[in-house]
């Protein structure tokens, strides 16, 4: 098996010591290609970024979930103005400001065959995945029904109540009003009705309790709150039965959004806090994405009821355990991928595949490790690593070329003029972002006291930076081990038994091949590879002023134990065929949500103007579907090359 540089593939790809030259000749190369073509974005290669979804592309280049003050989604009302406000260049050359895969180490492919071109992520519905459980089950919603138990309300709760009375009785719950009470009127007085009206607002409202009232002459059922704030995150213990799990499990089929934004859409919507839902990963958001979620204390039936209003959600396959899910207790994802209007012959689609199942792809950390803009998150990392808190509060706030929103353009212009905090975080309507935390961390404790501001941003979003720059360093390193011993394990490599990593002596050297073999990522509890490329861990650790042998920080938080991440990745379950289509726009195989809705699968020509490839797969967590698709196509899967590519004909 022989190692492809980057610098060997098609002239469609940038060379990564001479981008800027190449690819200008890049850009006159495809211009006189599409001349003759009509420009309608499906005679684009790669992601055609037209000015309908420069928009997109731009809000998808924060991840963020975008709260108020309250937890609560912001409208968008309220941001699109500011979003307008930018600079007017254009996108295309925004992104310019952006990363390529070189700059993060990303250079190499393990495959020989020729690359092409084709179309990722033409509609979010071409990018498909499907979660895969502890147990080795792959989740699909298949089923809407609610399991029966006696101790549900009936559906009457869901209509018994009044609009008016529902914005009262939210309001009273949040705490909106300076009301103790909501009293409502029972119009046609029976048991029953009472029964059913003291049910609707306990199931509705969590943390509300009920009772009934008589005022003058008139029955009553009177809200009120049952235990404070804390009842809000604490659904009520005595209402529900002893014999039923804690935790309702469910699917969740979702479009374009991301799990966290999700998260948010349902407790706002069921009243309750967030962090009541449990998962065990984070899904894409340019996606189809299906995963199980669980909830504490919230019925089957209410959520089942959430699937008659919302949007670009499903909730299905409802059960009830004693459990709720943990991160990283998945077994991995199930990807279905179409890539439109490809280039590659047959026979170039048939070797790019086969080297995917039987060699697999360089599982480096993807793009989306190291943020879009001018400032990469392991820059901030580093600073981080270094003590250099100065540098970590620059870095996040300075003005920056690239694409951003309107509104974080001016806090960072006014923090460069006045390097004043308040006057900064004014500029701010969503106060939620890192840069708004951390102004707000240096408002309350001052310009001096840059650490104590930085531990203001939650902590997960903390150590991203560190492990971006652990990321960063392991592709570097990756890269060089592959250039420098290509395909095959060498003594001095290190492999896993059990939990512990050895290295490979001269004498075993026969037992393993290349998908044994692991790297670090560096850290104070790992061991390096006896060879050359143990001595490139080091030079590059000692260039940016870090001790490889005392990856400890005065911050406990920040000391880097490290961990071995394997070098090649085999995906499993590997399918695909090369379908031909005449419209751009018609899905290319049918969703769960199609097969739950009986919709026909679509009929597609035996010869149509374009070709697809729709190929499936199975990946272990913190893979990269990105980086196998890369190997396929043999291209730079940055947004920054995207847009370059496609953009300048647009114009």
């Amino acid at each position: 098996m022989e190692t492809v540089d980057m610098t060997g593939v098609s002239l469609k790809r940038p060379h990564c010591e001479d981008g800027e030259a190449n690819l200008d000749e890049i850009k006159r190369q495809k211009i006189s290609e599409e001349s003759s073509k009509t420009v309608d974005g499906s005679d684009l290669k790669i992601d055609t970024v037209t000015e309908k979804s420069k928009k997109s592309l731009l809000e998808d280049t924060k991840d963020e979930v975008i709260l108020n003050e309250e937890g609560e989604e912001q409208e968008d009302e309220e941001l699109e103005e500011s979003d307008d406000d930018g600079d007017p260049e254009s996108f295309a050359d925004m992104m310019k400001h952006g990363l390529t895969e070189c700059d993060v180490g990303i250079t190499k492919f393990v495959s020989s065959h020729k690359g092409f071109s084709g179309i990722l992520k033409e509609r979010y519905s071409d990018f498909v995945v499907h979660e895969i459980g502890k147990d080795g089950r792959v989740s699909h919603l298949d089923d809407f029904t609610v399991p029966v138990d006696n101790e549900d309300p009936s559906e009457e709760v869901f209509t018994v109540l009044s609009d008016e009375d529902k914005q009262r009785l939210e309001e009273l719950q949040l705490f909106k009003n300076k009301e103790t009470s909501v009293a409502i009127e029972v119009i046609e007085d029976t048991k029953e009705k009472r029964t059913v009206i003291h049910q609707a607002v306990k199931s509705l409202f969590p943390g509300l309790e009920t009772k009934t009232e008589d005022r003058d002459g008139k029955k009553y059922i009177v809200a009120y709150h049952a235990a404070g704030k804390k009842a809000l995150a604490n659904p009520r213990k005595h209402s529900w039965p002893k014999s039923r799990g804690n935790y309702c499990h469910f699917v969740l089929y979702k479009e374009n959004k991301d799990t966290m934004d999700a998260i948010n859409v349902l407790s706002k919507f069921l009243r309750v806090k967030p962090n009541i839902f449990s998962y065990m990963g984070t899904k894409d958001k340019r996606a189809i994405t299906v995963q199980e979620i669980a909830v504490l204390r919230i019925t089957a039936q209410r959520l089942a009821h959430l699937n008659k209003c919302l949007m670009n959600f499903k909730l299905g396959n409802f059960s009830y355990k004693s459990h709720p899910l943990k991160l990283g207790e998945l077994q991995g994802n199930h990807f279905t991928v179409v890539l439109r209007n490809i280039t590659g012959t047959d026979e170039q689609v048939q070797q790019a595949m086969l080297s995917l199942k039987e060699i697999g792809f360089i599982n480096y950390y993807g793009m989306q490790r190291f943020g879009t803009t001018a400032v990469p998150t392991y820059q901030i990392g580093r600073a981080i690593l270094q003590n250099n808190w100065n540098e970590v509060m620059d870095l996040i706030l300075k003005p920056r070329p690239g694409a951003e929103k309107g509104y974080l353009v001016k806090c960072r212009e006014e923090w460069a003029r006045t390097k004043d905090p308040s006057a900064a975080l004014k500029k701010l309507p969503v106060k939620r972002c890192v840069e708004g935390q951390l102004l707000r961390g240096l408002s309350k404790y001052g310009m001096k006291n840059i650490i104590s501001a930085f531990a203001i941003i939650p902590r997960n979003n903390r150590l991203m930076y560190i492990h971006s720059y652990q990321s960063y360093v392991w592709n570097n390193t990756v890269s060089k081990r592959i250039e420098e011993y290509g395909l095959k394990a060498v003594p001095g490599d290190l492999v896993l038994k059990g939990a512990t990593a050895v290295h490979i002596e001269e004498a075993d050297v026969e037992d393993y091949t290349i998908h044994d073999v692991v790297m670090p990522l560096p850290g104070f509890d790992v061991i390096y590879p006896k060879h050359k490329i143990g001595d490139a861990y080091k030079e590059m650790l000692t260039a940016d002023n870090l001790d490889i042998n005392n990856m400890r920080h005065r911050i406990r938080d920040y000391s880097l134990s490290g961990a071995y991440r394997k070098i090649i990745i085999r995906p499993q379950n590997v399918n695909w065929e090369v379908v031909a289509y005449d419209d751009p726009k018609i899905p290319l195989f049918n969703t769960d949500l199609d097969k739950l809705e009986e919709k026909p699968l679509p009929v597609l020509p035996k010869e149509g103007k374009f070709r697809a490839l729709k190929m499936e797969f199975s990946l272990p967590p913190s893979t990269y579907a990105t980086m196998a698709i890369r190997e396929v196509l043999k291209m730079d899967t940055s947004i920054k090359n995207q847009t370059q590519l496609n953009t300048t004909w647009l114009r």
